[in-house]
């Protein structure tokens, strides 16, 4: 009687998930392939938790040191050393908080106490082998110190230099504000506010021999109110003096560019080497360009939608350091709807286009339009060097270069991604892209890029990038969503170690940490393996593992490329066969005549088909479920409406991914008609009256076993599943009531078999005590009187 009435409550529950036809199954390559709750990933072991301090948040800037096995995280009012091993043991932290004073002066300037008047630290870049150089907000009063964190792995060195340094122009000023930077050389080159208001955005060059360079101020052509991304440095050439800085950033479009307030994703570049103009330009930029980075979805009559909110960038090395590929992550400034996209570049695009005409205003209109005059020479942009014109500094430069360049830093041509359209866009999903690293992995068919995303609920995804026919045709397969924190936080930082196989990740709560690859998940079938297509992970003989190229085991199967493993497993169908009968799981299901049930099977692959197959007990013959009226089929299972006893017999529900099909699931349905129904009614109402109040606790003997077949009799004729939502409620509101009274029986029936133990005991332990308990109790009662 309990099977019954967990398929009436399992009934209940399915009427509220959205059932879908057969023909709506189909899509499903827009899934990942397999989603873990926060609760799946810490029950496997795949999950490392850092919550955070009462005290502090905002765990956003993240140092990965894979030589001394360390990660640095920057947050508000701290710093944190983390064991890359397991950042929940080991780790060192440092307390910096603003002072005092600054606090009560940022609060009397109108800012938040608790929210802004802190030390949210924003920069934490490597200075040399012992020290690193830090910068935080300092309750809007920006301030930076050197923190020494020792030569080799095993040197306990983790403090904070006493000197403090002014924080201008390094960080910014609110903690809201994004900052990028970097350090070369012993110089820091940022992308940051520099006032208090917010207002004066600027690309420096700080520390170092040199004097302080930044971008023309109050220049919306140089930069239109920007949101600064990620700052990285690219060889130009074979000699140094070529060495480019590239700035990735978003700002408001131009004046005359868009109609309309609109955002534009850039790409910036200046020359390492610049030193300022001599006469005009002086301690500002004199080689600084920007372009327009274009990531849309071409439409129809030439309409494209546009992505334009750049997020993050992550830079794939290649054999040739001067060519990196390009990864990054763009949300949309859409008010009619919300989506992601990632875009792929390549550097010899980004140079065309700087190399291309340059952005000008002209004409009635005032309109941008390329400027078809005489350019300059040397090309304003070109580094000083012995490669072009011999100029040995930007100080050499003539002054109609730096004139040009002050009046002409956009190009006018955008610089399109690979293949001119991005390779993953998500625009049907809750949730946007925030962050993206890439792992390149060596697979048995080749190399494969494999991106992490994370996105601002706290989740990220796994994603491997096949080339179908060349680099320019690229299928992207969604392997994994996992949470990865408790709650619903941005993912405000992601570094990979490929060293530790491991992924860390940061947002406002805590950090976390995650393996790279979980090739147990995926089953220990063969098949199971080549159907996850993921690069990590091969069919090693007896279950699936992690992949070592290096490896020589001939009983290896992968298939990356194609994940087929009707190819890759042939030879091996008897032995997953027998694996499988081992694992398959058996069920008895009882149900009423002309009641409804439901066959509960779920895929743990999202992106596997269900099909059902039913067979008489009495037959061999498997016949398939066809959809009609009576059936209907969800991810979640069979639900069979109306039953009636032919209904009786064996019902196989099998998964189809990729051409492979695997039983999951073996149940068998007994329909119990109404006369027997009737017989069964009787004989519980006389095993509920003749059981003693002591067998209460017994699960299966409950009473008004009646009222189960009746609320099953009270869902047939039903027209629609809607109509028994009211029912169901009635339902789940009944049973917890039931339980709570059944608990209440449950203790007065252990309290009740408590009393009744032999006295003896209670005499033996008073005599022990060498002093009986009621006398005691009745000679002390006058006394208190």
């Amino acid at each position: 009687m309990g099977t019954l009435w967990g398929t009436i409550l399992l009934l209940c529950g399915v009427v509220l998930l959205r059932t879908e036809g057969y023909g709506a199954q189909q899509i499903k390559n827009n899934v990942p392939r397999l989603k873990l709750s926060y609760k799946d990933m810490l029950e496997s072991n795949n999950l490392v938790t850092f919550e955070g301090l009462a005290n502090s948040s905002s765990y956003h800037t993240f140092l990965l040191d894979e030589e001394k096995g360390r990660l640095m995280v920057g947050a508000k009012d701290h710093i944190f050393s983390f064991n890359l091993l397991n950042i929940s043991k080991d780790y060192a932290q440092i307390t910096w908080p603003a002072s005092p004073s600054r606090r009560d002066e940022c609060k009397w300037a109108g800012k938040d106490l608790s929210r802004e008047c802190s030390n949210f630290i924003k920069v934490l870049q490597p200075f040399n082998q012992t020290h690193l150089y830090v910068c935080g907000t300092g309750a809007f009063h920006p301030v930076c110190a050197y923190l020494e964190v020792g030569r080799r792995p095993e040197d306990s060195v983790f403090r904070l230099e006493p000197h403090i340094e002014n924080g201008r122009g390094k960080s910014p000023y609110d903690p809201k504000l994004l900052t990028a930077s970097l350090l070369i050389d012993n110089e820091l080159y940022s992308g940051t506010s520099a006032d208090f208001m917010g207002r004066d955005f600027a690309i420096f060059r700080t520390l170092g021999k040199h004097h302080p360079i930044r971008t023309e101020q109050h220049d919306s052509r140089w930069l239109n109110d920007p949101r600064f991304v990620s700052v990285h440095l690219i060889p130009e050439s074979d000699n140094p003096e070529d060495d480019k800085i590239y700035l990735f950033f978003r700002e408001n479009a131009m004046d005359g560019e868009h109609a309309g307030k609109a955002t534009h994703a850039r790409i910036g570049q200046l020359c390492k080497n610049d030193l300022g103009g001599h006469r005009s330009l002086v301690n500002k930029w004199t080689t600084f360009l920007k372009a327009r980075l274009v990531c849309s979805v071409p439409g129809l009559n030439g309409i494209d939608t546009h992505f334009d909110e750049l997020q993050d960038v992550f830079l794939m090395s290649t054999k040739d350091p001067k060519n990196p590929i390009i990864y990054a992550v763009f949300t949309t400034s859409s008010n009619i709807f919300k989506g992601s996209a990632v875009c792929l570049y390549n550097m010899a695009d980004i140079r065309r286009v700087f190399l291309g005409p340059y952005a000008h205003r002209d004409g009635p209109n005032y309109q941008w339009v390329p400027f078809q005059g005489r350019v300059p020479y040397p090309r304003p942009g070109t580094c000083p060097s012995k490669t072009f014109g011999g100029f040995g500094t930007t100080k050499d430069l003539p002054d109609e270069v730096i004139t040009f360049a002050r009046s002409h830093p956009a190009m006018f041509n955008p610089v399109y991604p690979i293949n001119h359209r991005p390779i993953i866009v998500k625009t049907d999903v809750d949730y946007q892209f925030t962050q993206i690293v890439v792992d390149k992995v060596e697979a048995e068919d080749g190399q494969y890029d494999v991106m992490f995303i994370g996105t601002d609920m706290g989740t990220v995804l796994k994603v491997v990038s096949i080339p179908r026919g060349s680099w320019h045709d690229l299928e992207e397969v969604l392997l994994e969503e996992m949470t990865v924190f408790r709650e619903p936080t941005a993912i405000t930082a992601m570094e990979l170690s490929t060293k530790q196989q491991q992924l860390y990740l940061g947002s406002a709560i805590g950090v976390s940490q995650m393996p790279l690859h979980r090739c147990e998940v995926y089953g220990k079938a063969c098949a199971e393996c080549c159907l996850a297509r993921d690069p990590y992970c091969a069919w090693d003989g007896t279950e699936c593992s992690r992949y070592f190229p290096m490896a020589k085991r001939r009983t290896r199967r992968q298939d990356i490329r194609n994940g087929d493993p009707l190819t890759q497993c042939s030879d091996l169908q008897h032995h997953d066969e027998l694996s499988g009968q081992a694992t398959l799981l058996d069920k008895i299901v009882y149900g009423v005549e002309n009641s409804s049930t439901f066959l509960e099977c779920s895929p743990k692959s999202q992106r596997a088909l269900t099909y059902w197959q039913y067979q008489r007990s009495t037959d061999d013959r498997k016949q398939e479920i066809s959809a009609e009226e009576r059936f209907i089929r969800t991810d979640q299972g069979l639900l069979i409406r109306t039953l009636s006893k032919k209904d009786s017999g064996i019902y196989l529900c099998q998964a189809v991914e990729h051409g492979f099909m695997q039983t999951l699931l073996k149940v068998t349905l007994e329909v119990i008609d109404t006369e027997r129904l009737e017989d069964l009614l009787h004989r519980d109402e006389e095993t509920a009256a003749n059981s003693p109040v002591q067998d209460l606790s017994s699960p299966r003997e409950t009473p008004n076993h009646k009222l189960w077949y009746r609320d099953f009799l009270s869902l047939v004729n039903h027209p629609t599943l809607s109509s028994v939502d009211e029912f169901c409620e009635q339902v789940w509101k009944r049973e917890r009531k039931h339980r709570r009274q059944k608990a209440h029986l449950v203790q007065q029936v252990q309290i009740h078999q408590q009393q009744q133990q032999p006295q003896k005991w209670k005499h033996l332990q008073e005599r022990q005590k060498g002093r009986n308990r009621r006398t005691h109790e009745l000679e002390r009662a006058p006394r208190s009187v």
